[in-house]
């Protein structure tokens, strides 16, 4: 009797099952049940690729704060070409508290004023895409990811050997100044600097020779950053009137 009870424990035991199984009707391959699969697993295969770029994708955040640091310089950088010759024009910046600052920081390079066809076409490009930036701020974002895997970030150089003269100048570089409001000037004659303000050494300069027609191929304050297009980028004007660049900040 007792023998016969522990058979009957062993034979439930063996029954007993805590995973149900699953009807061979179910298991059944089907060309409509491989197709559901094989798109379920193209489906589920496409999201996991998508969150990957998703995780190495880059985003810009803004951040604003107070600076309070009030004795340390801020850097501007400069690249602008005046058509007229380096040893005719020179740059200075002149602050609130009449504190002349050198511009030991800028060179000055003899150009060609007129850019080639390809140049040309770069200045139209970015002066469409600064004319976009200001319907469409998110651009901005794209332009940025853009040109940081490589794309072109300043004006491309001259690919002819042109045989033309070169008469115009190429202020280029970057100087530190004081925090506070001042002027950049860029006007005929060398500056310099005595006790009583500063001058322009101009005496020497013909009238004839003036024309500050002028290119801002880059203005910007702070450390350049790679795929930031600021307001000035681009901008050319025609003139044969003026005798002194004003850029005020």
């Amino acid at each position: 009797m007792r023998r016969l009870s522990r058979k009957k424990a062993l034979s439930l035991v063996k029954e007993l099952d805590a995973f149900p199984k699953v009807s061979e009707s179910y298991v059944e391959t089907s060309a409509s049940g491989g197709t559901v699969s094989l798109i379920a697993f193209s489906a589920m295969a496409l999201l996991a690729v998508l969150e990957f770029f998703v995780y190495r994708d880059t985003w810009m955040k803004y951040e604003y704060a107070v600076d309070k640091d009030f004795s340390s310089k801020l850097r501007i950088n400069i690249d602008v070409t005046v058509a007229m010759k380096c040893q005719h024009v020179g740059a200075d910046i002149l602050d609130l508290a009449e504190t002349m600052i050198t511009s030991s920081g800028l060179q000055y390079e003899p150009v060609i004023f007129e850019l080639t066809p390809q140049q040309r076409l770069w200045q139209r490009t970015l002066l469409l895409i600064q004319s976009r930036l200001r319907e469409e701020h998110a651009l901005q974002e794209v332009l940025y990811k853009t040109l940081l895997k490589g794309a072109p970030t300043a004006l491309p150089p001259r690919e002819d050997a042109s045989v033309e003269p070169l008469t115009a100048c190429r202020i280029h570089g970057h100087v530190y100044v004081n925090k506070v409001a001042g002027n950049l000037h860029i006007t005929v004659g060398k500056p310099i600097h005595h006790p009583q303000g500063h001058a322009h050494i101009a005496a020497f300069v013909s009238h004839e020779t003036y024309n500050f027609s002028h290119r801002i191929d880059h203005l910007s304050f702070g450390e350049e950053i790679p795929g930031i297009i600021n307001p000035l980028d681009g901008t050319e004007k025609i003139t044969y009137n003026s005798k002194l660049l004003h850029f005020r900040g």
